[in-house]
C-alpha cells in the first residue's frame, strides 16, 4: 500500500476591490475690480440656470468676501461650468472639497 504525504492546498484568498466615490469638486468664482456686479449675477442664471435672488446672493458673496463657490459636484461638469465662466471673462477656478 502506498503511503499518501500530506499535501497542503493552495488557498487563494481575494479581496474585493474597494471601490471610492470620486470626491466633489467646487466651481468657485473670484472678484475683480472690474466686472460689473449686473453681468456676474445675469451670467449665473444663464450658464447655470440659478433663480435671479440665488445668482443675485452668490455675486452678493463674491463682491463681499472676494470668492464663491458657486457650484459643487463631479469634477468633469465642474470642468465645463468653469470653462463657461471663463469664456464670459470671469475669474473661475476649480477646487476639490476637502473631506
Amino acid at each position: 500500500m502506498p503511503a499518501f504525504a500530506a499535501t497542503k492546498e493552495a488557498t487563494e484568498t481575494r479581496s474585493a476591490p474597494k471601490t471610492e466615490l470620486a470626491p466633489p469638486w467646487n466651481v468657485v468664482v473670484h472678484d475683480d475690480p472690474v466686472t460689473l456686479m449686473t453681468y456676474v449675477t445675469k451670467v449665473f442664471v444663464q450658464v447655470f440656470g440659478y433663480a435671479q435672488e440665488r445668482a443675485h446672493r452668490l455675486m452678493m458673496e463674491v463682491h463681499q468676501t472676494g470668492r464663491s463657490v458657486v457650484w459643487t459636484g463631479a469634477r468633469e461638469q465642474a470642468e465645463v461650468y468653469v470653462q463657461k465662466l471663463q469664456a464670459f471673462h470671469l475669474l473661475a477656478t476649480l477646487e476639490v472639497v476637502d473631506g
